[in-house]
Parts: structure tokens; sequence; C-alpha cells
């Protein structure tokens, strides 16, 4: 179906479009108006809007606000629209506001921790979040002009021995993209409900804290260091975990998810022509240097350190695509 017919069907053929500032997957967003409706409009080339539409229902249920969605197709869906509150704009004009929001956003994880995990979602085993890494090592560290040679089994097999070592049994839904430009807020509602969730359809069953991680160790924006150690205190104190059992896990799955990302964001700069995303990896090195410093990193650091430069100013420019 054109996005014409499908606008015409649903009632907004004649709406006023916006295109809209797009994520790292390839889909797209437009807002629509008309007279003082609004609408978001998601186009995903791939072509599967199932599971978006299973959890958006599932999360609802779970009185949290996902966004509803009005009409769908494979590959079109029309949204509610959250609004342009966008957690890391709202912390950029008000910096006093982050560990409010960040508190919030704490909370939807811990309301989580407390409920089933939808069947459907696939399991991030230990071994799984392990070989996440893996574009690390076949787009990042080859735009480097850098030869893993045995560097990626090495660094796999450490990483899940030290996740089998370290990460509990059981698994909460993680919605895996969990930080501030994925979260609207939304004052005018109460509780956990005052945060507007996003972007939620890569969703796994997996460790308790891989979305703590997403929120602190943000590639995209600094969260302060008073911010991070209240949102920690107020995680443990909230879930009633301990200190010394969460943060080696904290840590190990900051340079799981963090490498991960370096490999994600080499690939959208060289394969999709977004050189801006290479403007963020000092950041996402920072968190790697951070949690390999945990002492539960310590069998990993060596590996990692001894294939991984340091992102220097020098090195990035040579990654910028001519």
């Amino acid at each position: 179906m054109s996005i014409e017919t499908f606008l015409t069907s649903n009632g907004w053929g004649a709406a006023q479009q916006q295109p809209l500032a797009g994520d790292a997957s390839s889909r797209r967003y437009i807002r629509l108006y008309i007279g003082s409706k609004q609408a978001i409009l998601m186009i995903d080339p791939d072509g599967d809007t199932s599971l978006f539409a299973t959890l958006s229902e599932h999360l609802t249920r779970l009185g949290l606000s996902a966004p509803a969605i009005y009409a769908r197709t494979d590959d079109l869906m029309l949204l509610e629209d959250f609004g342009d509150a966008q957690f890391a704009r709202v912390v950029e004009t008000e910096p006093d506001m982050e560990f409010r929001l960040y508190q919030a956003a704490t909370d939807v994880l811990c309301h989580l921790e407390t409920q089933a995990v939808p069947e459907v979602l696939r399991v991030a085993t230990q071994d799984v979040l392990a070989n996440m890494v893996e574009p690390a090592f076949t787009h990042y560290l080859p735009m480097l002009q850098v030869e893993p040679n045995d560097a990626v089994s090495d660094i796999i097999t450490c990483l899940s021995d030290l996740l089998h070592q370290y990460l509990p049994t059981e698994s909460v839904l993680v919605l895996r993209d969990f930080h501030a430009e994925n979260m609207i807020w939304l004052p005018e509602r109460e509780g956990v409900r005052r945060v507007g969730l996003l972007d939620f359809q890569d969703a796994v069953a997996g460790p308790p804290v891989y979305d703590l991680v997403s929120l602190l160790q943000d590639a995209r924006r600094d969260v302060s260091d008073t911010c991070q150690l209240s949102t920690l205190q107020h995680f443990l104190n909230t879930t009633g975990r301990q200190e010394s059992t969460v943060m080696p896990i904290f840590h190990l799955l900051g340079v799981q998810r963090n490498l991960r990302i370096l490999g994600i964001f080499a690939r959208l700069a060289k394969e999709r022509g977004k050189p801006g995303y290479l403007s963020l990896i000092p950041r996402v090195w920072q968190h790697i240097e951070k949690s390999l410093s945990h002492p539960a990193a310590k069998q990993l650091e060596p590996l990692v350190r001894r294939v991984f430069p340091t992102p220097t100013a020098e090195r990035l420019r040579a990654l910028i695509p001519s």
C-alpha cells in the first residue's frame, strides 16, 4: 500500500507533513497535522511492524506510556504523537531536571523487573551478548586499518566467560535503546506513565541492568557524575539489589554494549553516509575505558587494549569517507 493510500484510508490524507530527524535505523518518521490533531507516521522499509505493535500493547497493559497505534500495515504505522519534550532536550534547557527525569526513567526499569517477559522475544543469553560485539571487528577496526587477527575469538570468549560468571539467571524485558533521545517527558501523566517510550522494537529478554547501562552510558550526551551516582543509588534502593552484585554486571555490559556501538557507528558512517556518528566515538570510548577499569573486567582489559587503539582526532579524521 502506498503512503498516500494509507493516509487517505485512515483519515489523514489532507494532513500537513513535517519530516522528523531519524534514528540509527532505516526507519523514517513524519509528523502529521490536521488542525489541532497530530500523529506520527512511521515508515519501516524492512516491512516488519508487528513486534513494535505487540510490545506497544504489552507496555500499555503494564501501565507504561507507549504510543497508541491508530493503524498499521507491514511497513507503515500511524502512531500517537508524544510531542517534542525529549529527555535530552529538556535537560539541555533545564539542567536541574536531569536527575528527576533519570529517576523517572529508572522507575520504568524497576517496574519492568517485576513484570513477565513476552514469550515472543528472543533471549539475549550470555553467549548471544558476547557475540553482539562482532560489529566492532567487522566494521570499526577495518576502518582504522587494524587487523584483529585472533583477538576476535579471545575477546568474545573472555567476555562470554565473564558474563556467565556474573550475570543472574533471570531475564527481564530489555528495551535496548533506552536513552535520553528515546524518551519523551509527559508531565501531565502520573508515575511511570510520565515517561513516553519510543524505539523499542529491538527489545529482547535479557539481564536486568542492561537498560540502566544504556541510560547512563549514553553515546549521545554526557550524563553528569552526580546524576549517574544518584540514579544508580535509586536503582539499588528501589530493587533491593546490592552494589557489589550490580556494578560488575553494569561494567561488563558497559564494555559489551559500547564495543558493539563502535561497530554500529562505523557502519552507519561508511555504508549509510552518516559521518556525524563518528563524532560520538570518543564518548563511547570513554565509557569503554571506564568499564574496563572495574575489577570485574580485569581479564578483559588487556585483550581489548591490545587491539583497539584510542580514537584520537587524527584517527577519527581518517575514518570520514572521502
